[in-house]
């Protein structure tokens, strides 16, 4: 079974072409104002937060906008404060921050699979509201997204993974452990909304069954979230290019040129 949207190809890439475009005035409001913006991206495995995270940072410049994914912490970033290797990842005056995945990994894979005990897991409970609150309070604009999707979306994308050489790589040992804790999960993530769902930090949840569409609202979510002006220059005239005095090419014979592949010839 194939999986479906309810917006055709060619709607979903003019609607996201339209907003790529916005995000790009946002990104420049953002460096305009040196603002400091923090999106994390939290779901169960296959939600398609991945496909979000590519939609949005596509179109932006890579110097203002970047993408925190950790991996598995090492020996010395276990013994040190646990919100500290995210910390290094906090952006600057005018910089954008998606983390995919974040600081509560503690409250989900880490606490479900027992790779933190229940003191470290309860010392999370704690702090990470104050946490959240310094971080806001020192001017980052946090904003946290949770990406629901429904049994059998999840299983359907699982078993596209395995089928599709090009995605299945992503199926970790861990995706396969965790299929099997299935109901865990959802009593940890549930538990974490109930002491991380806060006013000052909110959860904001994204109905992720229909790719295309999560995509959208997702993005259109994250725009209403930061007041932006337009910053668009106006059109700009380009300059007459330097003639050519007494220049010469070297011989392209000289250089290492790519094979050329393609176009394939028939």
């Amino acid at each position: 079974m194939k999986e479906k949207s309810a917006l055709t190809k060619q709607e979903y890439e003019d609607e996201l072409k339209r907003l790529n475009v916005e995000l790009v005035k946002l990104q420049e409001w953002v460096k305009h104002e040196g603002l400091r913006v923090v999106a994390l991206f939290e779901g169960r495995d296959a939600a398609g937060k991945g496909g979000v995270i590519k939609a949005i940072i596509e179109g932006l410049n890579p110097r203002q906008a970047r993408i925190a994914a950790l991996g598995v912490p090492t020996e010395k970033e276990k013994t040190q404060w646990y919100f500290q290797r995210y910390v290094a990842h906090l952006p600057s005056a005018g910089e954008m921050v998606l983390f995919d995945r974040s600081w509560y990994n503690r409250a989900g894979v880490e606490h479900v699979m027992g790779f933190c005990t229940e003191a470290q897991y309860e010392e999370f409970k704690a702090s990470v509201p104050d946490f959240e609150r310094m971080l806001i309070h020192s001017g980052i604009i946090l904003i946290k997204y949770w990406f629901s999707v429904s049994d059998d979306v999840e299983e359907m994308r699982f078993k596209e993974r395995l089928k599709n050489p090009a995605k299945r790589w992503k199926l970790s040992p861990m995706d396969m452990t965790a299929r099997t804790k299935w109901v865990d999960y959802s009593k940890a993530k549930d538990a974490m909304f109930a002491f991380s769902d806060t006013k000052h930090s909110p959860w904001y949840v994204v109905d992720a069954d229909d790719k295309r569409a999560a995509r959208l609202n997702t993005i259109t979510h994250l725009l209403g979230q930061i007041p932006y002006q337009d910053l668009t220059p106006p059109e700009i005239t380009i300059p007459e290019r330097q003639k050519v005095k007494g220049y010469k090419r070297p011989p392209i014979s000289k250089q290492n040129w790519i094979p050329q592949v393609y176009p394939v010839t028939k």
